[in-house]
């Protein structure tokens, strides 16, 4: 683990995950947040992708959809830029349930406040992982495209003996500004990772670094994503999982449970890691690695969590969002956290569960497993081994 990434003043990572205390929390409510976790895993197959019940305050007024880059005539880039597909739409519904306007809102407010880098320590370590599983792959890759950028996560971390050229797209153009300088060549271009504006089979690698939790149609994505990568192309990401802030998910809802008598949603869509391998792999890729990890964070208290939460951009930007919590309500949940979660030196966890994910487009030279029937030793021979190597070595 990278410790120069984290912020040591507000945030230090934990190993494990705290019990809850129920001795010191009241037996029904300690219940009643089992039974809510329970449910954010399998029937909302959520976790708290934002923590924020507040108004978010940025409003809606972005205009229609628009053509947000140009490429230059003649460029190399212009030439694996395509013209995005029609038919997308960003309105609400039941197939869109996060406002894309607003995330883009989002995240433009956060680049540009005047320290942006204090609230990075999450994605900076996650883009170094997914850079060590670059790196894990033993040849260079002549052009990457990173998605969901940001300021530059995953570029910072790799070399230009790993990937010779970068373009780096992201919704946020002021994200794009401020990205930090890395030893590779990069092309910023202001896209929408729903609606990738690249010809076919262009892409020898394909990186995403904690962006693809807030895209509407996730199997589209990653259809898209293999249809850009060049055949033997492969795709390294990761998003957040469904346990990703459990505590504060958990305290809202007891808060508002106890003082509105009722809860609202403050929880995102998540996939689960049962389905994430059966998406990629109906998008075409095969060779799959999935696996699962999490990241606890350490802070002074509720209210420090939401305001980290906003600092990264990961405000809530669902339709459904509750436009308002009560001051009280807030307060109490606060309690709630500190009582159910806190640790001994005072401070409260947050927990970020994180999918990595490894696929490969198909290829002629990679390899095929044996048909079946085609084995010529059998498992139960194994037991055999050992004799029949001593009787080699005599």
């Amino acid at each position: 683990m990278r410790t120069g990434s984290w912020r040591p003043s507000r945030a230090a990572p934990g190993t494990q995950r705290p019990r809850m205390r129920r001795g010191r929390a009241p037996e029904a409510m300690a219940a009643a947040a089992r039974a809510l976790r329970g449910s954010g895993r399998s029937a909302l197959r959520g976790g708290c992708g934002c923590g924020w019940g507040w108004g978010c305050g940025w409003g809606c007024g972005w205009g229609g959809r628009r053509r947000l880059w140009a490429p230059p005539r003649g460029s190399a880039v212009a030439a694996a830029v395509a013209s995005p597909p029609a038919g997308s739409s960003s309105g609400s519904g039941a197939l869109s349930p996060f406002d894309r306007r607003l995330k883009r809102k989002q995240k433009n407010w956060a680049a540009v406040q005047a320290e942006p880098a204090k609230c990075d320590y999450l994605r900076e370590e996650v883009g170094g992982r997914i850079a060590d599983r670059v790196f894990d792959i033993t040849r260079t890759f002549p052009l990457a495209l990173d998605l969901g950028s940001g300021r530059g996560y995953i570029a910072r971390h790799l070399t230009k003996e790993t990937v010779e050229k970068l373009i780096q797209v992201d919704i946020a153009e002021n994200a794009l500004k401020n990205a930090v300088q890395s030893e590779i060549p990069t092309v910023s271009v202001v896209a929408d990772e729903e609606c990738l504006p690249f010809k076919e089979d262009v892409f020898d690698l394909v990186v995403s670094s904690l962006s693809l939790h807030w895209v509407n149609d996730l199997p589209r994505a990653f259809r898209e994503i293999h249809q850009v990568l060049k055949p033997d192309g492969v795709f390294i990401g990761a998003m957040f999982g469904g346990d990703t802030l459990y505590e504060l998910r958990c305290s809202l809802q007891l808060a508002e449970l106890e003082r509105e008598g009722g809860f609202s949603p403050h929880v995102s869509p998540f996939t689960a890691v049962s389905d994430l391998g059966h998406l990629l792999s109906r998008a075409g890729f095969n060779t799959l690695t999935v696996d699962t990890d999490e990241i606890q964070v350490n802070y002074p208290g509720l209210f420090e969590v939401m305001e980290d939460l906003q600092g990264m951009g990961e405000s809530n930007c669902s339709w459904n969002r509750k436009p308002l919590l009560h001051r009280e309500t807030m307060l109490a949940a606060a309690a709630i956290y500190q009582e159910m979660y806190g640790n001994s030196d005072g401070s409260v966890p947050a927990t970020f569960q994180i999918y990595y994910m490894i696929g490969w487009k198909f290829h002629e030279s990679q390899a095929r497993p044996a048909q079946r029937g085609s084995a010529t030793v059998s498992f139960g021979d194994l037991a055999k081994i050992d004799g029949l190597l001593s009787r080699g070595k005599k």
